[in-house]
């Protein structure tokens, strides 16, 4: 009996001592990547997202996050999402759509009247639709969409109407939701690089070109542009996707954490950008740059005459119920 005893107490404290030896609870590290620079909110509101993703799953989760294109660039990433290479990334809706077509129609020149709208429309049954179209063609998943700013065109003379834009030589990505507007307006579009716009414009390869106001700022063609014509043509997104793989070995608990903790993010960077544009626009004004309202209209027109939904792959019920959302 004492022998039993002995070797029953010697057992259960073995076993004690490997429990404390134990880690509490295994951690899974995600890798997470972006091209965008650590200064910008798309970098730092991941930062904070990762840290709140680990906080919530009590450290279940370790998420390092890889900015200014570390793990490649933006093709690379969302190949990555594939290959398992990266298991979340930041990137533009039009690789959404480069794999699902129809995501795309928010891209359609004037589907959004302003970002408020844009961020109504994530809420929305629609968005719901358009995202779970996504996964079923790709298995990943797209936790939330960030606000990316509102595409506003630039000139050095004035742009008041569609018409203002004809023979004008506008740098545009080529993008063809991007060159919609320019283009339907007669524009004379080019795809320079961005690293070489403000070269561009300095000694006359273009005249025009069209970017969101923080873009303007930080690349400094208010120094080359006379002019800033609001004509808001694109309301530009960027979506939190997470890979298929990565997801499926998540349980449903901590899905929703995931997906909560994006959306706050994706809420918080999207104001960011709101104050910052809405700041922007004195900035410009100080240094002596026209702003000009634009007739809306005459754009709006114009492209629903020449630019067919059907072209890209979209479907206007889409597009009209996107547009029905207040």
């Amino acid at each position: 009996m004492l022998t039993r005893r002995i070797f029953g107490t010697t057992i259960a404290a073995a076993l004690a001592g490997l429990a404390l030896a134990a880690p509490a609870q295994a951690q899974t590290t995600l890798k997470w990547a972006h091209i965008f620079e650590v200064s910008e909110p798309f970098h730092t509101e991941a930062l904070w997202a990762a840290g709140e993703i680990a906080r919530r799953t009590g450290g279940r989760y370790k998420i390092d996050v890889y900015p200014a294109a570390q793990l490649g660039n933006e093709v690379s990433l969302d190949q990555g999402l594939t290959l398992g290479t990266v298991d979340m990334v930041i990137l533009t809706n039009g690789f959404a759509a480069n794999k699902y077509p129809p995501i795309g129609v928010t891209y359609y020149p004037f589907t959004f009247r302003d970002a408020a709208h844009l961020l109504k429309y994530t809420e929305s049954e629609v968005y719901r639709k358009l995202t779970g179209g996504y996964t079923e063609a790709t298995g990943h998943q797209i936790l939330a969409t960030t606000y990316y700013g509102t595409r506003h065109t630039t000139a050095n003379k004035p742009v008041e109407k569609c018409s203002d834009l004809t023979g004008v030589k506008m740098r545009v990505p080529s993008i063809p939701t991007y060159m919609a507007m320019p283009t339907a307006c007669g524009a004379n579009t080019t795809p320079v690089p961005f690293a070489e716009l403000y070269l561009a414009l300095q000694n006359g390869t273009v005249d025009a070109q069209e970017n969101p106001l923080p873009s303007i700022e930080a690349k400094k063609l208010d120094e080359v542009q006379t002019h800033i014509a609001l004509t808001g043509h694109i309301v530009d997104q960027l979506n939190i996707v997470i890979a298929g793989g990565t997801w499926k070995k998540i349980d449903e608990a901590d899905r929703a954490v995931f997906t909560e903790v994006a959306h706050e993010a994706a809420q918080r960077a999207s104001q960011i950008i709101l104050d910052r544009e809405a700041k922007l626009l004195d900035v410009f004004r100080d240094r002596g740059v026209t702003i000009l309202e634009v007739d809306l209209p005459s754009f709006q027109n114009t492209v629903l005459e020449k630019v067919k939904f059907e072209d890209f792959g979209y479907d206007k019920a889409d597009w009209e119920a996107i547009r029905a959302v207040q």
